[in-house]
C-alpha cells in the first residue's frame, strides 16, 4: 500500500519540518510513497532559509516530493523581483523571512527564488486533489483563477469536493483543526506559532480523507 504524506503550512518552522520528514520516513512502507507540501514555507518563523535548503533538493530516495506554491511563497518571490512590493511583504512576516537571510534582499540565492517561483499550484492523484487554499468547484482545473488557488477561504462548514475528488489544503489556520468535511480537509493548525504541526497521511488505494495523523509538537513561537 502506497501513502501520502501531507505537510501543511511551515512558515519557517524548520525545527517542525525535520521532525515531520523523520515521522514520515519512520511511517514509510518501504514503498514509493509521496510527500506533498502545500505551501508557505516562508514568513512568520524563524528559518525560512532553513526551510527552502531543506527542501529544494529532496527529500531523499524513497520518496517522491511534491512542492505546491503558497501565497506567501508568492509574495516573497514578487518582492525579491519587484523593489515596490518589499513593504508589504515586510509586514505580512516577511521581515522574520528576511532575517533568515541575515537581513538583505542580496543575500537571498537566485536558486530560492527560482524554486519558488517555478512551485506547483496544485496536484491531483486518482483520489484527491492537493492545493494551498483552495478551489472554485464550479470551474475546471485549467481556468482556476491564481488568487483562489492560493488565497481562497472556504465558507465555514462547506464540505465539499471538487468533482469526486477530495480537497486536500492548509491556508485558512485553526489552532484547533485539523478540520475535517465530508469533501474537503483543512490541515493547517497555525504550526508556526502554536508548535504543532498535522501532517495528513492518505492511502493511495482508498478515496476521501486521511486515515491517519503525523502530529509534531514543538515549543510555541517566542519560546
Amino acid at each position: 500500500m502506497s501513502q501520502t504524506f501531507v505537510i501543511p503550512d511551515i512558515h519557517g518552522r524548520l525545527d517542525l519540518l525535520d521532525s515531520g520528514l523523520a515521522e514520515i520516513a519512520a511511517r514509510s512502507n518501504g514503498e514509493k510513497d509521496t510527500i506533498v507540501a502545500i505551501g508557505d514555507y516562508v514568513d512568520k518563523g524563524p528559518a525560512s532559509k532553513g526551510v527552502i535548503d531543506r527542501l529544494l533538493p529532496g527529500v531523499g530516495d524513497g520518496f517522491v516530493l511534491v512542492a505546491l506554491k503558497g501565497n506567501h511563497d508568492a509574495m516573497m518571490a514578487d518582492a525579491l523581483r519587484d523593489a515596490s512590493k518589499m513593504a508589504g511583504w515586510l509586514a505580512k512576516g516577511g521581515d522574520t523571512a528576511l532575517a533568515s537571510y541575515g537581513g538583505h534582499p542580496a543575500n537571498v540565492p537566485p536558486s530560492h527564488i527560482h524554486w519558488l517561483d517555478h512551485l506547483r499550484l496544485f496536484y491531483a492523484d486518482t483520489h484527491r486533489l492537493y492545493v494551498h487554499a483552495g478551489v472554485d468547484p464550479k470551474v475546471s482545473l485549467e481556468r482556476q483563477h491564481l488568487q483562489t488557488l492560493l488565497c481562497k477561504r472556504y465558507p465555514k462548514g462547506f464540505s465539499d469536493g471538487f468533482d469526486n475528488l477530495h480537497v486536500v489544503h492548509g491556508h485558512d489556520n485553526c489552532p484547533d483543526g485539523p478540520l475535517l468535511y465530508t469533501g474537503r480537509t483543512n490541515l493547517d493548525t497555525l504550526a508556526w506559532r502554536t508548535g504543532r504541526l498535522t501532517i495528513g497521511v492518505f492511502d493511495d488505494e482508498r478515496p476521501g480523507g486521511p486515515v491517519d495523523f503525523i502530529v509534531i509538537k514543538g515549543a510555541p513561537a517566542g519560546r
